[in-house]
């Protein structure tokens, strides 16, 4: 029989499926997006994804119930998951250092196959005042609405906390949608030369951690709604906070280097 009198402050996890349905979902996901690449058939791709949304929704499901019903999320069990956000924000850091290496490798000295320029010779590249600048504006208000959220929800102001939310996710989706349009308007591909690789790479992968984050902030923003967090106790709220203004980062760094120094 399990002993419910703990003598200690930390959270030993009942057993679970889901990192099992999770690794099944990305070997799945995986595989079909090599099928989608080379035979132009989404099926197991979509079914992979659904392996994994279902995983989330459940695991995530488990996690909220441990740390809002059952108290299992100590003050102990909490200093473990900062020091662990902190640890996954550092390794994003360096994923996206590789991106950014990549790019001054091949702009700071073009090879004569470029053209001994860069862009390339026959590339045409974005205007940084259009789109990208509006994209700019939208990612730096977004920072400003989270942080607005956060201030009210320490203040126990949970209707602030919700319009602050729900603003920041509503300008992660429009952010989305204007890169979105950014892409199929845009005059090159990611087969044109070094330029698009790194263009559509680095973009892409931010423009993938923005739609991240917008799903942690509504998923943040529906336990607000149901008064998950207290003012002493809400560090999913925090994680996906810190995770957006690492995102905002991000993106000025690519704004900078890749739309403006790049054109």
């Amino acid at each position: 029989m399990k002993n419910q009198h703990e003598n200690h402050p930390f959270h030993l996890v009942d057993k679970s499926p889901w990192p099992l349905t999770g690794a099944i979902g990305a070997l799945v996901t995986m595989a079909g997006m090599i099928k989608w690449f080379h035979q132009y058939n989404s099926t197991l791709l979509s079914i992979g994804i659904s392996i994994m949304t279902l995983t989330m929704l459940q695991w995530w499901r488990d996690i909220t119930r441990e740390g809002t019903y059952q108290g299992r999320h100590t003050n102990m069990v909490t200093k473990g998951l900062r020091w662990g956000m902190i640890l996954f924000i550092t390794s994003e850091v360096f994923f996206f250092i590789s991106f950014f290496w990549a790019f001054f490798h091949s702009s700071l000295s073009p090879t004569i196959e470029l053209g001994s320029t860069w862009p390339p010779t026959g590339i045409q590249p974005f205007n940084p005042l259009q789109i990208p600048l509006l994209n700019t504006a939208i990612l730096l208000s977004s920072g400003v609405t989270v942080t607005w959220a956060h201030h009210s929800l320490m203040e126990n102001n949970h209707s602030q906390a919700t319009q602050g939310l729900f603003i920041t996710t509503l300008l992660g989706l429009y952010f989305t949608a204007l890169q979105g349009y950014e892409y199929l308007e845009a005059p090159f591909t990611i087969a044109d030369s070094v330029y698009g690789s790194t263009f559509f790479v680095a973009t892409g992968f931010h423009g993938l951690h923005v739609i991240i984050g917008t799903t942690f902030l509504l998923t943040c923003l529906l336990r607000n709604i149901t008064m998950h967090f207290s003012s002493h106790h809400h560090f999913g709220f925090e994680a996906a906070a810190w995770y957006w203004h690492f995102v905002d980062v991000v993106w000025l760094f690519l704004y900078i280097s890749i739309y403006w120094w790049g054109s």
